[in-house]
């Protein structure tokens, strides 16, 4: 079985993007081996209140059940409680903060008060650490890079919290996970989408120093080619059951 933990539906503003909507999505799921796939609602990330998608994103997850919804929560706005009993409700897999496309404090008091309700009520937060490469960003999307010590910082807010970090490198993740506790390194789960694999190995390398089972499959797809993902582990040096534990295992245990 494979998840996709790291996808999205929906257009992107800032250039033209085939393959947003949610049929398109589930056939490149098909022509790439994906079971199920973790969705996000992509235009919430620009809006000024990204849970305005989550309806829409519930909706559209309900008509196609090998999609599961990830809501967007922004814990500066009033409700945002609401909006994260509702996606327990729904039985999302996870909610997303991404405080530096909402223009917020990355550890501030807003987020860490959703970090400890994420925590208390079982459901892991996801974060992106980037959408694109900023050599090809359009000039008005200005949202800061999510830096390491946020996400160390947040990991520490709250013991109970657990934590999918998606589109991050090497160094990011070596950084955050060299520099926490056994414990807090236990609750961070990476995604693969933005670590080079062969002929670097810098996948390789990460498997070896911190484990297979702090990582998860994510393509980022529709932004992302979904065949990447795939790709990389097929050119991997992988011991028995890793595969299987990147593919689909470890996201069970994370939204168990």
């Amino acid at each position: 079985m494979r998840i996709d933990v790291n996808s999205f539906v929906g257009s992107y503003p800032f250039r033209r993007v085939p393959g947003t909507s949610a049929e398109a999505l589930l056939a490149a799921m098909d022509r790439t081996g994906i079971d199920a796939a973790w969705v996000t609602h992509l235009p919430g990330f620009f809006w000024k209140d990204p849970a305005e998608g989550n309806a829409w994103l519930l909706g559209t997850t309900r008509q196609h059940p090998r999609l599961r919804p990830v809501p967007a929560i922004h814990p500066g706005f009033v409700g945002w409680e609401a909006a994260l009993a509702a996606a327990v409700e729904a039985g999302a897999p996870a909610v997303r903060c991404d405080p530096t496309f909402y223009g917020i404090d990355p550890t501030g008091a807003p987020l860490r008060s959703l970090a400890a309700a994420c925590g208390a009520s079982g459901i892991p937060l996801a974060l992106a650490v980037r959408l694109e490469d900023g050599r090809q960003r359009h000039p008005n999307d200005r949202a800061e890079e999510l830096p390491p010590w946020a996400v160390r910082a947040l990991v520490r807010s709250d013991r109970a919290l657990r934590l999918l970090v998606t589109h991050a490198d090497r160094p990011f993740i070596e950084e955050v996970h060299f520099g926490s506790t056994p414990d807090e390194a236990a609750r961070i789960w990476w995604d693969i989408s933005w670590i080079w694999g062969p002929p670097e190995d810098h996948l390789q390398t990460l498997l070896r120093t911190i484990g297979a089972e702090r990582f998860v499959f994510g393509t980022g797809q529709p932004l992302r080619l979904p065949e990447n993902g795939g790709a990389k582990l097929d050119l991997l040096d992988l011991g028995p059951g890793e595969r299987d534990a990147i593919e689909s295992g470890n996201a069970m245990m994370l939204q168990a």
